[in-house]
């Protein structure tokens, strides 16, 4: 739909690779030549399908909208089609186009919305985020003026639209004043600029056959684990080596590998932080049995008292429960603001005294109303004043009390208390007290538990059905409200399970340390 065209050179690009070529030209030539290493972590995963579905709400801020997104067979985008459906609804005079499609010589975008003015159209990037870190957005919104003008049209302002963090959930959604659209003309003035000759460069990258791979140092690496060839460039990088670099700056970590440093002499010269110099001691040094400090460990324990009490949360954010499938309703967290984390769900375990018998409670709401009030009256009756509690990692733990203690005064002094009291299992793997090369570096609980007991179906992740991790129990406690009653009770069960070997597993791991201490 580009008019008055000449001879101009073809670049095939998109919007996404061009701001990926400039994060790392490596990944767009892996995308042509490697797409088969192009593999997405599930974090990576969440934040694309909550974008989508923000996206989708997005489109109801100026009304009535047409939506020229088109398939092929194969369920792949018929860019072609998009195209031309955008010309299309162009010159019929369409108000508001969603996904407006433009290609310039192979140079391609699509709008998430186009608004339609007096003098000419509005561009609105929509993302999931509520960051104010606008900068870098600024290539994104820069590549898509530029192809849309190449293409004849006038742009009379872009906009990069996204969640405003500071909206609270009443009964209704107030689209209006849930997305904030800020105008960014005169941010992206110098990026436009750029654009011509990265265009040039990135070409250079496109024309690279498969037997020339662009040779990048790893320490230039600036999406790292996020990125979804990163498992490709890595894959040289053996478990020994990160287990050594575990505690070392990013950009350390990869000189070190990229210079083969991996003896202990090597890497304590390049090292200089104290807790740096003391993980790579351990894992060279004690790499063959664990390493125990017994006096360490007995005065973290002497900290403890009976009745413990080994609490875990379950959570989720407003914003991930966006669901196009079933009817969206925030009433249930009315007060709440996107990205506010929900308690839905707690499990306790406690011992009442040395050698006691081990006990559980438990809460899940699963009634669609908003779970706070009930599980904060809950966690008050099931944790009395001044007991020990024990989380693993006890920050996010500590956080909800206080959120929890925020939201309902009449109940703050006790949740307070609680918090007040809750004592860190992850300090005496944090502080290695207590190492193994097992553990990889790594303090996390998922490291801990294997490490500490390897091959122990009883406290495996991987053998609970339905939910085995935090992202399932968030993507699946939202929509069982809607479930049929059979596959709700499956759920609720799955939730239940999951929930229950997280205080499990911290009971053992407190066990062990009893063990190992004496």
């Amino acid at each position: 739909m580009c008019a008055g065209r000449k001879k101009i050179e073809q670049i095939n690009i998109s919007k996404s690779k061009y701001c990926n070529f400039l994060e790392c030209p490596k990944i767009l030539w892996l995308s042509k030549y490697k797409p088969e290493e192009f593999k997405l972590n599930q974090s990576a995963q969440g934040i694309i399908s909550t974008g989508t579905k923000v996206g989708e709400y997005a489109r109801n801020f100026f009304g009535d909208f047409v939506d020229v997104t088109a398939y092929k067979d194969d369920g792949k985008l018929d860019i072609s089609k998009m195209i031309e459906k955008t010309k299309e609804e162009i010159n019929k005079g369409a108000p508001i186009i969603c996904e407006a499609s433009f290609d310039y010589y192979g140079r391609y975008c699509a709008v998430d919305i186009l608004k339609r003015e007096k003098d000419g159209f509005k561009i609105y990037e929509v993302k999931s985020s509520a960051t104010s870190e606008k900068d870098k957005y600024l290539p994104d919104l820069a590549y898509q003026k530029y192809v849309l003008e190449k293409c004849g049209m006038k742009v009379i302002g872009i906009y990069l639209m996204h969640i405003n963090g500071n909206y609270i959930f009443e009964e209704e959604l107030d689209i209006k004043e849930f997305f904030i659209a800020d105008f960014m003309d005169n941010d992206i003035e110098q990026e436009e600029q750029k654009i011509e000759e990265n265009l040039q460069e990135a070409k250079k990258i496109l024309d690279l056959d498969l037997k020339n791979e662009p040779q990048k140092s790893l320490i230039e690496c600036k999406k790292r684990e996020d990125c979804a060839f990163w498992e490709y460039c890595f894959k040289n990088f053996s478990p020994l080596e990160e287990s050594k670099l575990s505690k070392m700056k990013f950009k350390d970590k990869i000189y070190c590998y990229e210079k083969g440093f991996i003896s202990l002499n090597q890497l304590m010269h390049h090292t200089k932080g104290a807790t740096q110099r003391r993980q790579i001691q351990l894992d060279c040094i004690f790499y063959d049995k664990p390493y125990i400090e017994k006096a360490k460990i007995n005065e973290f324990l002497d900290e403890l008292k009976y009745p413990i009490y080994f609490l875990d949360f379950e959570t989720l954010k407003p914003i991930d429960c966006l669901d196009f499938d079933i009817e969206p309703v925030f009433s249930e967290f009315k007060g709440c603001t996107p990205y506010q984390q929900v308690p839905f769900q707690y499990s306790l375990h406690y011992i009442e005294s040395p050698g006691g018998k081990l006990k559980h409670k438990e809460f899940l709401d699963t009634s669609g109303i908003d779970p706070r009030r009930l599980l904060a009256e809950q966690l008050c009756k099931d944790i009395p004043k001044d007991a020990c509690v024990l989380a693993y990692h006890k920050q996010f733990e500590c956080t909800r009390l206080k959120e929890l203690a925020k939201a309902f005064p009449d109940l703050s002094e006790h949740l307070l208390n609680i918090q007040n009291n809750v004592i860190d299992l992850k300090t005496p793997f944090q502080e290695r007290y207590y190492h193994t090369k097992e553990m990889n570096g790594s303090a996390s609980i998922k490291k801990v538990l294997p490490a500490l007991f390897p091959n122990d179906a009883e406290l495996s992740y991987q053998n609970l059905d339905g939910v085995q991790s935090g992202t399932d129990a968030m993507s699946i406690f939202p929509k069982i409200k809607n479930m049929s009653p059979d596959e709700a009770e499956k759920a609720r069960k799955s939730l239940l399970e999951y929930c229950k070997l997280d205080t499990l597993a911290m009971v053992k791991i407190f066990e062990k340390l009893i063990e190992v201490s004496k």
